[in-house]
């Protein structure tokens, strides 16, 4: 991916984004710039457009019309190489996707062996050290079923790191745990943030959305209705559909 990109530029530039899925249009016009370091919650009430809007970040759904810029490349260009923006773009979902017949630290070094084509020995140190950063010394020969779900999204976590992203996507990644798994995964988000990794959010953790993010974009009917930093965004919504939304979860 070259590109004259710098970065005093947005890492990631959505402009005037539309998505339809047959005749009905999902994304209506979605604009919003990501610069390197910061993080970006999305928010808003189920089938907003929150999760097709990331997805098409990393161009698993394509778009109809707008543009969508990593790092001054535009992801739906044909000739984009996908992998090429994958191992830019990392991507956890709800569901964890890990396989289940290799273990935690099997499926951390998956990718960079077989996609990236690195050296094995050097790909287990790095699985290694990503398995201690997620916290989960001790589980590197376990296999899914024999981990918690957190423990399971944060070794997706680290599968994701392996490729050595330099934006991390997350859609909803916590939707589907316990509420005592939910902050282990939390904190691993927040450590990411603290060294600098650029991360954008889809979730229904308002806390963490305002311990966090550098800025909140509130989603409804897919249009992006307010958006502002947290400081703010929570105490002077403008919005009636803001406002009745965070009635609703706060």
């Amino acid at each position: 991916m070259t590109s004259s990109w710098t970065p005093d530029q947005p890492i990631i530039s959505l402009q005037d984004v539309h998505k339809s899925f047959g005749s009905l249009e999902v994304l209506k016009g979605i604009s919003l710039d990501v610069m390197k370091g910061e993080v970006i919650c999305v928010i808003g009430p189920s089938g907003s457009g929150k999760s097709t809007l990331i997805r098409c970040i990393n161009g698993l759904n394509d778009i109809q019309e707008g543009s969508i810029k990593v790092k001054g490349q535009e992801v739906h260009d044909p000739k984009l190489d996908k992998l090429e923006l994958r191992k830019k773009v990392g991507m956890v979902f709800q569901q964890y996707n890990l396989f289940p017949h290799k273990t935690a630290i099997q499926n951390v070094m998956m990718a960079p062996v077989m996609v990236l084509k690195r050296s094995k020995k050097e790909v287990e140190k790095q699985a290694r050290n990503l398995i201690k950063k997620v916290r989960l010394e001790g589980k590197e020969e376990s296999y899914p079923g024999e981990l918690s779900g957190g423990q399971q999204q944060r070794v997706a976590i680290a599968r994701s790191l392996a490729m050595n992203p330099e934006v991390m996507l997350f859609d909803e990644v916590t939707a589907a745990l316990d509420p005592e798994t939910v902050k282990e995964v939390l904190v691993t988000i927040k450590e990411l943030a603290s060294e600098g990794m650029t991360c954008i959010l889809v979730t229904h953790e308002m806390g963490f959305a305002r311990e966090l993010a550098d800025h909140i974009y509130f989603t409804d009917n897919g249009v992006i209705v307010e958006h502002g930093p947290p400081v703010t965004f929570f105490t002077e919504a403008t919005d009636p559909r803001t406002k009745e939304f965070l009635s609703q979860i706060l």
